[in-house]
């Protein structure tokens, strides 16, 4: 249940402009999406960016798209990501998904009930996941968690990828939660 660098990958899902100042905590989920990008980066592991319908609610906020340059980012009009062929492509030869991102009663988890039942191991950044309402958040974790996603949280994650204080990029995980 431990997160593996050489298989794990990074799905922020529907972090989007129009979404966010209706999330309960929006700017909070955007740092902590950001945090998980940016250790992934320093990382050299693969992050996959989804955008739900953003011709209607917008492209995903500047910031990460900034620091995400270069990552696959894959537009759908399903709510799981999986609907979307070119996301499962995004996974191929990683069996460990990190979500975070928004909706987590919605989006993040229909994600992670498609990714569990074709057999991927998923955890779930709790600290970086949202939705408008903190009852429909915990609704979408809970259901995400009795399913068999692991929870975690960003720092958590990134940790568990690191594995120990030698790693060479020990110091700039560190940086990244403090």
């Amino acid at each position: 249940m431990i997160l593996h660098p050489e298989q794990t990958v990074l799905a922020v899902i529907d972090v989007q402009e129009r979404l966010m100042p209706h999330i309960q905590g929006g700017d909070h989920i955007v740092a902590r999406c950001l945090r998980l990008i940016e250790g992934f980066r320093a990382l050299n592991l693969p992050v996959v960016i989804t955008e739900q319908y953003p011709k209607g609610l917008g492209r995903t906020v500047a910031a990460i798209l900034e620091r995400a340059s270069g990552f696959p980012v894959i537009e759908k009009r399903d709510f799981s990501s999986c609907g979307a062929p070119e996301f499962l492509r995004a996974l191929a030869g990683r069996d460990q998904v990190l979500l975070c991102g928004v909706e987590a009663h919605v989006c993040v988890s229909q994600t992670a009930l498609d990714l569990l039942a074709e057999g991927r191991q998923v955890h779930v950044a709790g600290d970086a996941a949202g939705s408008r309402t903190l009852e429909d958040r915990e609704v979408g974790l809970q259901k995400m968690r009795a399913a068999g996603a692991v929870p975690a949280s960003s720092e958590s994650a990134l940790f568990e990828l690191l594995r120990t204080s030698t790693h060479a990029q020990f110091k700039a995980i560190s940086a990244l939660v403090r």
